[in-house]
């Protein structure tokens, strides 16, 4: 978020995180009420993923939108797939970097690739793990280093600042794509609110007003906000992908942090991979299945899935673009796009409210999402070109 602040303004910076975070959860809400109406019409006993939420939507929408249900199905896994494999991506080059930093204050002088070769291994083994109860100890784990880290990071950033009037308020419009990848990237996780909903003893508590989507959406924003402003105003343009990377080298407890959430991250690897693993499996198992030998076949495809994450990580070792690049891309779509297209088709029968505003309502949410993937996408392409030229 640092990077983020540094690609707006420090003024202009907290007004969008704070718009774009008002509409990625109010998104969210249009597609858990889209789902329960989409539930009640079609008298399921389950409620639908997201994917099949967005499918019945075209399938009980205009006529024109039906023959599309299927696809806009496999599309929406594929971006869900794809964000998630982004996630992984962007933790190989989180890790190698924070790691590298340590070892070569300390004379261990290893290339930034070799670094990811050695993550390489605890991230394979731990993602050799089907069963997603023997996750949660991994989890909680991850949870109680990023935790410290995150609370001894704001520590260091927020001692000793300089003038705000030393940074820019409002940074040149070219850089604002970059600076829109990076805050949908954060805010991303759309994916995760249906399960979550489901999960719940009481499900109404979870999209009520005070409810725990809207409060936990509320800390997110602010921390996100805190942490951006403070780091920008802190180091300036010198703030880097990740605040660990500015923290001071010669400062044990600097290190610490970085060993600290490195580990963190580690650890959380392989349950942001456990949802393109649930998508794409079963429908590996269903053309080609069943295997003579099921365990050894799966984990082959999962350490296939790991390998593909890593090699994309060691071809593009930039974190800040690579985290713009995978928020313009995919997260655009699956935060903004998809749920308020599922909104229309699913209001389409009974009317778009007074004056049309529902329909004047998505299509500026849609608007933003295909300005934010057009140009987010296009800036983070080039900046990553500048980057190897």
């Amino acid at each position: 978020m640092g990077d983020a602040f540094l690609n707006a303004g420090l003024v202009l910076a907290p007004i969008l995180t704070l718009f774009l975070g008002v509409i990625c959860v109010y998104s969210q809400h249009m597609l858990l009420t889209g789902a329960k109406k989409l539930q009640e019409k079609t008298g399921s006993k389950t409620p639908p993923s997201f994917a099949e939420a967005v499918e019945l939507s075209f399938k009980n929408g205009p006529p024109t939108l039906h023959k599309w249900a299927r696809a806009v199905r496999l599309w929406t896994n594929i971006f869900l797939c794809i964000t998630q494999m982004g996630f992984c991506c962007v933790y190989f080059v989180f890790i190698s970097d924070n790691v590298k930093q340590v070892m070569d204050y300390y004379e261990v002088t290893l290339d930034v690739h070799v670094h990811m070769v050695i993550a390489l291994i605890p991230i394979m083994l731990s993602c050799w793990i089907r069963d997603l109860k023997y996750l949660v100890p991994v989890s909680l784990v991850a949870n109680v280093f990023m935790t410290v880290g995150i609370a001894v990071t704001f520590y260091f950033i927020s001692q000793d600042l300089p003038s705000p009037s030393e940074r820019e308020y409002v940074a040149s419009w070219t850089k604002i794509p970059l600076f829109f990848g990076t805050v949908i990237y954060s805010f991303e996780g759309i994916g995760l609110v249906i399960p979550l909903q489901n999960e719940m003893k009481k499900p109404g508590q979870f999209t009520s007003a005070f409810g725990v989507l809207n409060i936990g959406m509320t800390i997110v924003s602010i921390l996100l906000i805190t942490m951006g402003f403070l780091g920008y105003l802190k180091y300036g343009d010198g703030v880097l992908g990740s605040l660990t990377l500015n923290l001071p080298q010669d400062d044990v407890l600097g290190q610490a942090v970085q060993l600290t959430i490195s580990m963190g991250v580690l650890f959380s690897y392989a349950l942001q991979m456990y949802v393109p693993i649930e998508i794409i499996w079963p429908r590996i198992l269903e053309r080609w299945g069943p295997f003579k030998h099921h365990s050894v076949t799966e984990i082959i495809f999962r350490s296939s899935l790991v390998l593909v994450t890593f090699v994309l990580a060691e071809a593009i070792p930039h974190l800040s673009l690579f985290i713009s690049l995978v928020g313009a891309v995919s997260s655009t779509a699956l935060a903004l796009f998809f749920p308020a297209i599922l909104d229309l088709a699913v209001h389409w029968d009974s009317g778009f409210g007074r004056y049309k505003w529902l329909l004047w309502k998505d299509g500026f949410i849609i608007f933003i999402g295909i300005v934010g993937f057009l140009t987010g996408t296009y800036a983070s392409v080039d900046a990553i070109v500048r980057k190897f030229l």
